[in-house]
């Protein structure tokens, strides 16, 4: 069916509320996690639980951590970029590489901007200041995200599967290699998401009037899926990291292996549900965004 300047208009208004609310979680998400002592408190428990069993899965953290680089994220792009325009979808193409450098450079420039009160929590690294939100999270997250728009429909739903494993994968690795705390990667992927829904703004005014949507190209189970998902993992993460909250008091030094165990887990859940559910609300309108038939 040939996409209504209505439908356009309600799909517009989807992605700028999409962007304001991620924009505003980022916000929360930064507050709390950085400002806060029961945030960075939960941030350093998380991030001390890593310990638990490292010697097992060294080697594999080792290797998704230094897969990215700014080497692999131009291939990266430039291969995204090249399945859109064999698409011949120039547009898409813009698109994509927006949503990726656009996300990539935010993340740097907040890094740089935003402060970190050094609260006595972890004063190991309270001298290497702000980390939110992770460069190597956002890499992978933008990626998988920019994927999910140039990949044809067909391939659509196993493209946001694989990138959500991928980018969940890079965001939990940081963590386990104990470059970042667990806030820095879902502040990146929201990072992404805001720049996900921009990109889709971007799509929908060079959109042409005669493009048409195919209404078996909206994926609703693997988006209900991914977001039901995602949201269950978070829940599960807020009820982890809520339990730890009675020993609050307690040096995280002192901690026994239980509680380590649960803020890493917890900290773990929350990541890959995070970007579960920021893929899910790109999967969803991404048929109106790159109609099959561009008109």
């Amino acid at each position: 069916m040939r996409v209504r300047a209505t439908a356009r208009g309600w799909t517009a208004v989807w992605l700028v509320v999409l962007a304001l609310a991620q924009a505003a979680a980022l916000v929360v998400v930064w507050r709390f996690a950085v400002h806060t002592g029961t945030g960075q408190w939960l941030d350093t428990v998380a991030l001390t639980g890593n310990r638990i069993g490292q010697e097992r899965i060294d080697g594999p953290v080792d290797r998704i951590l230094n897969a990215m680089s700014v080497v692999s994220l131009l291939a990266a792009t430039a291969v995204i970029g090249f399945i859109a325009l064999i698409r011949g979808r120039k547009g898409l193409a813009v698109a994509a590489t927006l949503l990726i450098a656009g996300a990539n450079v935010t993340t740097q420039l907040l890094k740089y901007v935003l402060d970190r009160p050094a609260l006595g929590i972890d004063p190991e690294r309270d001298a290497v200041g702000n980390s939110l939100p992770s460069g190597h999270t956002t890499i992978a997250a933008s990626v998988a995200l920019a994927l999910v728009l140039v990949l044809p429909p067909k391939v659509r739903p196993l493209g946001a599967f694989l990138g959500v494993a991928y980018a969940a994968s890079a965001g939990v690795a940081t963590l386990s290699a104990g470059w970042h705390r667990p806030s820095d990667a879902v502040a990146a992927f929201l990072v992404v998401g805001v720049w996900a829904a921009l990109a889709g703004l971007l799509l929908l005014v060079f959109q042409r009037e005669q493009a048409q949507v195919a209404t078996e190209d909206a994926h609703r189970v693997a988006a209900a899926v991914l977001g039901l998902g995602g949201l269950a993992a978070v829940v599960a993460s807020g009820l982890a990291l809520s339990w730890l909250l009675d020993q609050q008091q307690v040096p995280v030094d002192e901690l026994g292996r239980r509680p380590l165990f649960i803020g890493y887990a917890g900290s773990a859940a929350g990541i890959a549900g995070t970007m579960s559910v920021v893929a899910a609300l790109v999967l969803l309108p991404v048929h109106r965004l790159v109609p099959r038939y561009k008109g």
